[in-house]
């Protein structure tokens, strides 16, 4: 049997495709947002109720798809999700009406949280914890490839005949990767063309709760042991926090550049993907800094986690200057700043999660704490909808950046690393 060298990274470089797939969507949505909303006669205020649509059964799934996953596996629950999830995408091409693209936004929302959870799960799996950070940074580049592409993928659509076109593009590719991913993935104990050196590499280094056997642990993922562990709530008030920022990004940014800077779509899609760009140098900067900050600070891996959550969360100033500029290049600048800013605090609020939990809660307990975000998300964005045309897209940049802020210092003051925590 042939074996393949670093192999962990292959697995990654898997999961980064299919999270690529559902930011691809979401990219293709927002991008279309303002073809779709002239076509359908639609409001801003429809356009936020559709958007909240997607965002609330996202939030829902997120704890089940989480649970989902822990008693299916990664292999088999990631598959399914995101095959029904590209089925989902093409039947958008269907809609006629704002209340028909509610419907199947709702469901791309709900298939598609199972991408988070697997993605944090397949990285715990595969990676020390040492590596874990980096690990996770570079799955957070999925999110921002996958946006970068949306708008090219629309421009391209309306040039050949309709915007619709776009989404039956992202649900054929959706299709073929879920099919890939339950052929070719497996765990690192299962996997017969992983070396020897690698597996010992890996489990050497992951924490005593995270290297039991699949035998062990097969069917025990226990909500009451997420319950019992106080950093949940902590997690769960950071996301709340947290999560409207990365929202707003992926589905207001091209309205807008159109509305408030009066760019075109042409103009759009040359532009609207660069913060999403920055956003993946950040998730991937932040991944390396957590291991630069304990080799070089001699810092425990838990403050090396926190220092980078509140470098991400300080640089959200960026974006919340957004009002203070004329030029639209600008303003895109302030924007990928925060694009950068919010990744790297992301990445780092992954990493504290993986860190938190055991090898079978840590995609469902992912899952519920990025869930109460999106409750959150959905609130700001019903609020965003009402009153960015009394009091414009500033103040409500500004108080973003202000929900980051706070989040990191709960986060560092109130986050405990596993061992103290009294769950083993």
């Amino acid at each position: 049997m042939i074996k393949i060298k670093g192999l962990r990274w292959w697995m990654l470089f898997f999961v980064v495709l299919g999270l690529i797939m559902g930011y691809l969507g979401r990219g293709t949505f927002a991008a279309s947002a303002s073809e779709m909303m002239k076509d359908m006669g639609m409001t801003t205020k429809e356009y936020s109720y559709i958007t909240t649509a997607w965002m609330v059964l996202f939030a829902i799934m997120l704890p089940l798809s989480g649970w989902l996953i822990g008693v299916l596996g990664v292999k088999i629950g990631f598959g399914l999700f995101y095959f029904f999830w590209s089925l989902v995408s093409m039947a958008m091409g269907l809609t006629t009406n704002w209340q028909g693209v509610a419907v199947v936004r709702g469901l791309s929302g709900g298939f598609e949280a199972a991408g988070i959870n697997a993605g944090v799960k397949a990285v715990t799996e595969w990676f020390p914890a040492k590596e874990r950070s980096v690990g996770l940074g570079w799955m957070n580049v999925g999110y921002g490839v996958g946006f970068l592409a949306g708008p090219s993928i629309i421009w391209w659509a309306v040039l050949h005949g309709t915007w619709r076109l776009g989404f039956v593009v992202v649900g054929a590719l959706g299709v073929v990767w879920s099919l890939l991913w339950i052929l070719f993935y497996s765990q690192p104990n299962k996997s017969k063309v992983l070396t020897d050196k690698e597996r010992d590499y890996i489990v050497s280094g992951q924490e005593a709760h995270l290297r039991e056997t699949d035998q062990k642990v097969k069917g025990s993922m226990s909500w009451k042991k997420i319950f019992a562990n106080r950093n949940t709530y902590f997690v769960c008030i950071a996301r709340f926090l947290t999560e409207p920022a990365w929202q707003t990004f992926n589905a207001w940014i091209p309205l807008y550049l159109m509305t408030e800077k009066g760019m075109d779509i042409k103009e759009i899609a040359i532009v609207a993907w660069l913060p999403f760009l920055t956003a993946d140098l950040g998730s991937v900067l932040g991944g390396y800094l957590s291991p630069l900050a304990m080799k070089y600070l001699n810092v425990s891996m838990e403050t090396s986690r926190k220092m980078v959550m509140f470098f991400g969360a300080l640089c959200m100033i960026g974006p919340a200057c957004v009002s203070l500029v004329v030029s639209p290049y600008a303003a895109i600048a302030l924007l990928c700043f925060g694009g950068f800013a919010h990744q790297t605090l992301s990445g780092a609020l992954f990493s504290i999660v993986s860190d938190s939990f055991g090898k079978n809660e840590v995609a469902a307990a992912s899952g519920f704490a990025i869930g109460v975000g999106f409750v959150g998300a959905a609130i700001f964005n019903i609020l965003l909808g009402i009153f960015v045309t009394t009091i414009g897209y500033g103040p409500m940049f500004v108080l973003l950046a202000c929900f980051d802020i706070a989040a990191a210092i709960i986060i560092w003051l109130a986050i405990r690393p596993y061992s103290e925590l009294g769950l083993a």
